[in-house]
């Protein structure tokens, strides 16, 4: 057993179909165990954890991107500085999480660059969900109950903000096909067959029960 790791651009659908995936495949949905997890490594409050996690609160990484902290924080003042001090740390121990789901557990990793730290586990399969700006404002649209404009904001808010999380650790894009195992256009098909694709993907490599 292993791990399904999930990356999704906003709009796309992961919330839904991860959980979804972890339930077909009977594996653990881990998303809300990690920064649980990363929390009690570091000692600090469970609130802490989830200020820097990257599908918890997207809060600090919205400032990152708007800062033009991305890739790196050169040029950046103290005030920058100091709210990433720890980010190292953080970052350590979010993989140190990652890999201790694929070594006992195995389930489906919702974001946090899971492809990337994962990338050497010889049973795991990586995702990506993505889409058309506009198709994935009508799904969120959808999803949310929210106006078009809301949408379109948040919309690109989140993709900032999950940028710059992969920017400032990794040096990487999320949109990078070549991190993927599967790049699904997610607006395109309902997300009940993007389950059971993703889950078909899995089972090809052993993944699941």
């Amino acid at each position: 057993m292993s791990v399904v790791t999930v990356s999704a651009s906003f709009g796309a659908g992961g919330s839904e179909v991860g959980p979804a995936v972890a339930a077909a495949l009977d594996v653990p949905f881990v998303d809300r165990a990690i920064p649980a997890g990363v929390a009690r490594r570091l000692g600090v409050p469970l609130t802490d954890a989830e200020q820097k996690d990257e599908t918890y609160d997207t809060g600090l990484w919205r400032i990152v991107s708007s800062m033009a902290l991305v890739p790196d924080l050169a040029g950046a003042g103290p005030l920058a500085y100091s709210t990433l001090a720890d980010d190292r740390a953080f970052r350590e121990k979010t993989e140190q999480v990652l890999r201790e789901v694929a070594d006992t557990t195995g389930g489906v990793i919702l974001g946090r660059a899971g492809a990337l730290v994962l990338r050497d586990v010889r049973r795991a399969l990586h995702i990506r969900l993505d889409g058309p700006e506009p198709a994935r404002v009508t799904a969120a649209m959808r999803m949310t109950g929210r106006d078009e404009r809301y949408c379109r904001e948040e919309l690109r808010a989140v993709d900032a903000a999950r940028v710059a999380y992969w920017r400032h650790f990794y040096r990487a894009d999320p949109a990078e096909y070549r991190h993927y195992h599967l790049v699904i256009d997610s607006t395109a098909l309902p997300l009940d067959a993007v389950t059971d694709l993703v889950a078909a993907a899995a089972r090809a490599l052993g993944i699941g029960r």
